[in-house]
């Protein structure tokens, strides 16, 4: 049996009817209640999940559908859910988020009005009033971020068009996740500041990059959603190569990391194209695409997420460093190594990154030289021949070390230190010292960068530890591994990217929200001490759309 009521003018979020419907269904003598506004999409689901009742034909958008499922005839029990009902919807009325009552307003011009420095509106009102609302909201050049979904293709496309001619971003529709400036939107994570810009067609795919980026010690400056259909055909990525603008403009993203579900193949290439013009690191993550190439210009391919947060922090990490370094962009690498495997290894990576082949003769230990570059394994038999191995006494590499002042032209020095029993007791001292000789017999306009890798463990006699303060503390760069060592040696002698001449968009230096539709949404970003105003929206003239235009038509 359904009991039902209409609880009219009295207009709520789905998200909190919904957890009214969950708390009232745990009422005594109830097997379930339904709570909906009056759309008509949702009396069409009522009638579909078996909750209709015909009074509810009497019901407009702006009126509570309530129906209770029971076993008895007792009209008590609708006395009963109403006073709950009531009780809840006042809790909701009294609100607050942190210590302040929450600012709300009724009226859009109000919304306005209490937040002037409004740049972005967040909508997740019923998706069939979505686009009416985010067109009033570009009519003020705010940005919008579309929660809702339910909007049609074609409205999506028209507000995108448009926001792109007024050079503003429409997240969604049915975007979840967004975080810029420190600002969280809608499903969002606190996460480190850093110089990774995120940008994506995936709400969770965002939430776990963002995550795995934490996770590995890095950070974001900002992590934009672009709603699931922007790569589609139709819609062609438009709020993707405004993003991209965007954070190809913000100088504090020195590396981006975009993630989507499949796109469609001409947006794909299309937007891999948008991502060159960046100039920036691009890690690129199209799930479900595999690339033929690892790397294509600028743009990294990677094949899950893990991969795509593993490359944006190695690419995070060596961009923060060449940003520390003012670097002239010329000169060749050359790489002293004591370990034969380390070698090998770093002249494969520095040839890719180079775009050169490595030396298959291994000559001499020559692991790799081609274009001046070279990369020497010292543990070969060549230089083992009457002296101890380099690791055990590293009075060759020293000097060659040394050697290295002579020779303006080598610009950076690759080097290994190797750690544990049988090493050397101090090989990070003895580094240090010859590299600084070769600085001291240098113009200052020829410097000689060092980037060093340390093999072994805190337990060891030498201590990891100590040995990294050593080094870092003379001023040579010490890195995690041998692909983020190589690629900071190619970038080192690579001319620098001139910043963008384009300014970033304000929106990127602070977020001021008008939130319309879920209230939990202004609680979040007023408990993280962001400006918003709560516009308690509701369909004009009860949902009578025709009405509602010859309204529009007489203010």
């Amino acid at each position: 049996m359904i009991h039902a009521f209409i609880k009219k003018g009295c207009f709520q979020d789905s998200v909190s009817l919904m957890i009214i419907s969950r708390k009232l269904s745990e009422s005594e003598n109830v097997d379930d209640v339904s709570v909906m506004m009056g759309t008509p999409a949702n009396k069409s689901l009522l009638e579909t999940t078996g909750f209709w009742h015909d009074d509810f034909n009497n019901a407009t958008p702006n009126d509570i559908c309530v129906a209770i499922r029971t076993e008895t005839a007792d009209e008590s029990i609708t006395q009963a859910i109403l006073q709950q009902l009531d009780e809840s919807l006042q809790q909701l009325a009294q609100a607050t988020g942190g210590s302040q009552t929450l600012l709300q307003v009724r009226r859009w011009e109000s919304a306005c009005q209490k937040l002037p420095e409004a740049n972005m509106t967040l909508i997740s009102v019923a998706g069939e009033y979505a686009a009416e609302l985010a067109n009033q909201a570009l009519d003020r050049n705010l940005n919008v971020m579309m929660f809702s979904d339910n909007v049609t293709l074609e409205d999506e496309i028209a507000l995108k068009r448009r926001a792109q001619d007024k050079g503003l971003l429409v997240m969604g529709p049915d975007c979840g996740t967004a975080m810029i400036a420190g600002t969280p939107l809608a499903f969002a994570n606190v996460m480190p500041e850093g110089n990774i810009g995120v940008l994506g067609a995936s709400g969770t795919g965002i939430q776990e990059l963002c995550s795995q980026i934490a996770l590995a010690g890095e950070g974001i400056t900002h992590a934009i959603g672009l709603g699931g259909r922007d790569l589609s055909a139709e819609v062609g990525g438009i709020s993707a190569l405004t993003a991209l603008e965007m954070l190809g403009a913000d100088d504090k993203s020195q590396v981006l990391a975009f993630v989507s579900k499949p796109p469609a193949e001409a947006v794909r290439q299309h937007i891999v194209n948008a991502m060159k013009t960046t100039g920036k690191p691009v890690v690129a993550l199209f799930l479900g695409y595999t690339s033929a190439v690892a790397r294509d210009e600028n743009v990294w391919f990677a094949a899950t997420l893990d991969d795509a947060a593993r490359l944006a922090c190695l690419l995070a990490r060596v961009a923060a460093r060449r940003s520390s370094l003012s670097t002239t962009g010329d000169g060749v690498i050359r790489g002293l190594y004591t370990g034969g495997t380390l070698a090998a290894e770093a002249a494969g990576l520095l040839a890719a990154h180079l775009n050169v082949a490595a030396d298959a003769q291994h000559h001499h230990g020559m692991m790799l030289d081609a274009a001046g570059h070279q990369i020497i394994d010292l543990g070969d038999d060549f230089y083992t021949v009457g002296r101890p191995h380099p690791m055990i006494d590293p009075a060759l590499r020293n000097q060659l070390i040394t050697d290295l002042g002579g020779q303006p032209q080598v610009r950076v020095l690759l080097v290994d230190v190797v750690i544990g029993y049988g090493a050397t007791a101090d090989p990070a001292a003895s580094l240090v010292q010859a590299w600084q000789k070769a600085c001291a017999a240098r113009d200052h306009e020829q410097p000689l960068y060092a980037i060093a890798t340390v093999t072994g463990t805190e337990r060891d006699p030498q201590c990891r530890s100590l040995q990294i303060a050593t080094l870092e503390d003379a001023g040579i760069a010490v890195v995690n591994s041998l692909p983020e060592a190589t690629l900071l040696a190619a970038e080192l002698i690579r001319p620098s990217q001139p910043l963008s001449d384009k300014s970033a968009p304000s929106l990127l230096e602070k977020v001021a929200v008008i939130n319309a539709g879920l209230r939990s949404f202004a609680l979040d970003l007023q408990a993280a001490e962001m400006p918003v105003v709560h516009y308690q929206w509701a369909p004009v003239a009860g949902g009578n759309k025709k009405l509602a235009r010859l309204l529009e038509r007489l203010q």
